[in-house]
């Protein structure tokens, strides 16, 4: 006994916890030994990286941090990506996966679903629900810091998202683990048109992108996704019972902010003095609406072919 006590004594010392903790992390798979939260490194990402859109950089910075500050958080932290095709939340998501785990978006604690993929038959809502639940339970059981990330919210069957309602509310004790430490990230293009008419209308007034606040758009945007029944969240109780942090909006890019993708995926390739070819992709993009053609149609989505055709 004597002995066990004075081995507990040692371990007391954080340094010689530090050393049995790599110890074991060389042996193991643990989801705390891959939990390896960079916010700083979040946020050099998220400003560097992501052009045109300060909503998002700054809600999704300043929400993790928060989130991850806390060590003993009431509820998952829920983000719901909207905005149009090619404008960054596949992107900013991917973005979290890699600053929170060691093993990056390869991680086995981020999980990742595609609608068409794993949930393509409407018909089968019940069948599917089962299956989601008991995976998202015995996910989170294994890892209470795991990440669920849900794209093409728009291609989900409506109701299936709600089998989640028991995971992201502040219970106390659901399924025996902490399942308020996870995050659950949605990503969805419906809303773009609530986005897009805003940002429209700020720049026919002639103000600054910037101007643009997130209070001017958070409760029409939350509606948009609530009452569009081709969405996954149509008339869902998620929203009903407000269990979504936050609704970040993803606005429509503008040429300027296309060339600043050129530039930075040609730079990446090492050619970062072709300012022909920025020149080139920028002018080749579609841009809406007819009258102004402010906004590009596809964000930088398209970027990456362009950039090998113009090379």
């Amino acid at each position: 006994m004597l002995a066990i006590l004075s081995v507990l004594i040692v371990l007391a010392f954080s340094p010689v916890c530090c050393v049995f903790q790599r110890l074991f992390c060389t042996i193991s798979d643990s989801c705390e030994c891959d939990f390896k939260p960079n916010i700083r490194d979040l946020e050099w990402d998220l400003y560097k990286n992501v052009f045109g859109q300060h909503l998002a950089q700054d809600i999704v910075s300043e929400e993790v941090a928060k989130f991850l500050l806390n060590k003993s958080p009431e509820q998952p932290l829920v983000l719901s990506f909207h905005g149009s095709s090619g404008t960054g939340k596949t992107l900013v998501s991917s973005m979290l996966g890699n600053h929170l785990y060691g093993s990056a978006m390869s991680s086995p604690y981020v999980h990742q679903f595609v609608p068409t993929l794993h949930f393509p038959l409407p018909k089968r809502v019940s069948r599917y629900k089962k299956e989601l639940k008991n995976w998202v339970q015995g996910n989170l059981t294994e890892c209470a810091r795991s990440v669920f990330i849900f794209d093409e919210m728009e291609k989900m069957p409506p109701g299936l998202i709600d089998v989640l309602e028991p995971f992201l509310g502040p219970s106390h004790v659901v399924f025996r683990t902490n399942y308020r430490k996870a995050i659950y990230v949605f990503i969805s293009t419906t809303g773009e048109e609530v986005i897009n008419q805003v940002v429209l209308q700020n720049r026919q007034a002639g103000r600054e992108r910037e101007e643009i606040k997130l209070a001017s758009l958070e409760e029409d945007l939350k509606q948009a996704v609530y009452n569009n029944n081709t969405s996954g969240f149509f008339q869902s109780t998620v929203i009903q019972q407000e269990l979504i942090t936050r609704f970040v909006p993803f606005l429509p890019l503008s040429r300027c902010h296309v060339e600043r993708c050129v530039r930075s995926q040609l730079c990446q390739r090492g050619s970062c003095s072709r300012s022909d070819v920025v020149e080139a992709v920028g002018g080749d993009m579609t841009y809406s609406p007819v009258q102004g053609q402010y906004f590009s149609t596809t964000g930088c989505k398209a970027v990456s072919a362009k950039i090998t055709f113009f090379l």
